[in-house]
């Protein structure tokens, strides 16, 4: 038998009942995923949204000059999602992929809708979507004001598991700069750290 151990601590909030979080539990399905994985690969549709249990993954979009840039870090905890994709039908712009090993739940979309009826998975699917929204919001708006210094540092205090699990290289293009200004940032903050 699969233990389901962590989605039963996600959804098991005072407001659901024994019966509702037995419906909930029913339609997600355990799944892996190896290093460089694929959870979703761009032009395909996003026809999964999944609950990171363990490992660490990564959105990202190859530019105009073929760069690989990571548009957004996922830990435990977190949904795994293209929004834009799952919910539209639209082809994805970018590819959601395993930076290490991963264990994961997923459920589809005509499951999710299934659950909609229940009153405090709503509440958990608006929260999540809006939290995303003002993560992305932020992560936006640094990019324009913040000096990248400051994106660095403000990334090991709100997600220091990412900065301890997730290569550099990645790192610098998410935070919008070179490995070489990122690894100069870091001995800076060393040094002021001593």
């Amino acid at each position: 038998m699969i233990d389901n151990s962590f989605l039963k601590n996600i959804f098991s909030e005072p407001s659901f009942k024994p019966e509702e979080v037995e419906k909930v539990l029913q339609q997600y399905k355990r799944v892996e995923f190896a290093k460089n994985d694929f959870l979703i690969r761009e032009g395909s549709i996003g026809n999964y949204y999944y609950f990171l249990e363990t490992g660490f993954a990564r959105s990202f979009a190859i530019d105009l000059e073929g760069n690989d840039i990571t548009t957004k870090f996922f830990g435990p905890k977190d949904i795994v999602i293209d929004w834009y994709s799952y919910f539209l039908k639209k082809p994805v712009r970018e590819n959601l992929q395993a930076i290490t090993p991963c264990v994961a739940w997923k459920i589809t979309f005509e499951d999710f809708m299934k659950l909609f009826n229940i009153e405090a998975f709503r509440e958990i699917g608006r929260t999540r979507l809006v939290s995303s929204f003002f993560e992305l919001k932020n992560h936006t708006t640094s990019m324009i004001i913040d000096p990248a210094k400051d994106r660095y540092l403000n990334l090991l205090k709100e997600k220091p598991a990412i900065v301890q699990n997730v290569p550099l290289k990645q790192i610098a293009t998410y935070l919008g700069i070179t490995d070489t200004s990122l690894s100069r940032i870091r001995k800076e903050i060393a040094k002021e750290n001593k």
